[in-house]
């Protein structure tokens, strides 16, 4: 158990981000943690680690081996917690913090099959767009779209998402199509407040540069779904999230822009509080949630071109 208890290591401290947050998640000391991720190194014959005195970070070959560890413990775990609780349903309640639009446009329909097939767990679903603290406010797990900025919850990504620009097929056929992100600046794009610079839309080009393009528009909204209708209307261009447009661009209500310049994607991740013990009815939630959002995304499908 010795070699497991090595892995767990090396894996809290690529998910905590140093050796002293990996061994207070799991009840020891910072000085055991490098220990059994040294032992490791030693016992593989190779580097998993590169450290410096400000900071960790995985080699090549370390973060190959986190990616299949990490997925082998969970299967572990999901196997030793079910031979444990054989004779024992996934019971209790389960508290869940989601953002508000992918919560209610997407996740909803999963979380109703979840509670399908898991009848004895109390669903307690928030939805807000506002951080939650999981642990002070005792939320069992949390969605969050974008790279989590608490490295002391356990992340799991379930799938990527882009921002995408749209338009109408009729505002197109009054103003053509822009074939260059610069031509925003003389178009009527519609304005979602809510992200963080709303006023400068941001693209990638070939050579790997970033352009930043300064829009503006009559139509402001703090929400995304308003955004999309608006496009939809023939009112201007909008930038929304993947999600949101994929089953618009399918249906042809607006089509996609500028893709060859696309934003990168981020992540939606799913997190949830260290412990080394997952209580069950967060291990099965967990694992609902991956196999639902295994490969590449339902609302990237089907795209025009």
């Amino acid at each position: 158990m010795e070699r497991l208890d090595c892995d767990r290591m090396f894996v809290a401290v690529l998910e905590t981000g140093s050796f002293s947050k990996a061994s207070r998640a799991l009840g020891t000391s910072s000085g055991q943690a490098s220990k059994l991720v040294s032992k490791l190194e030693a016992e593989l014959g190779v580097q998993l680690l590169n450290r410096t005195t400000r900071a960790l970070s995985p080699t090549e070959v370390g973060q190959a081996y986190f990616e299949r560890i990490r997925a082998l413990l969970e299967d572990f775990d999901a196997l030793d917690a079910s031979v444990r609780n054989a004779s024992t349903a996934a019971t209790g309640r389960l508290r869940l913090s989601l953002p508000v639009s992918f919560g209610t446009m997407q996740m909803a329909p999963d979380l109703i099959e979840f509670a399908r097939s898991f009848p004895d767990i109390q669903l307690d679903v928030s939805f807000s767009d506002r951080l939650v603290n999981l642990i002070d406010e005792g939320f069992d797990v949390a969605i969050r779209v974008g790279s989590p900025v608490d490295s002391s919850l356990i992340a799991r990504k379930l799938c990527a998402m882009r921002v995408v620009t749209a338009a109408a097929p009729a505002y197109l056929d009054r103003h053509g199509a822009p074939d260059d992100p610069a031509a925003l600046a003389d178009r009527e794009c519609i304005i979602d407040t809510n992200f963080r610079e709303p006023f400068i839309w941001r693209f990638h080009c070939k050579d790997g540069s970033i352009m930043a393009v300064p829009v503006k528009g009559r139509l402001r909204f703090s929400n995304a779904e308003a955004c999309l209708a608006a496009a939809a209307a023939g009112l201007g261009i909008a930038r929304v999230p993947s999600f949101m447009a994929g089953p618009c661009f399918r249906a042809g209500t607006v089509k996609p822009l500028l893709q060859q310049f696309e934003d990168r994607s981020f992540g939606v991740y799913l997190l949830y509080p260290p412990g080394r013990h997952l209580a069950l009815k967060v291990r099965v939630l967990v694992d609902f949630l991956a196999a639902r959002y295994r490969g590449q995304p339902m609302w990237d499908k089907g795209w025009p071109d």
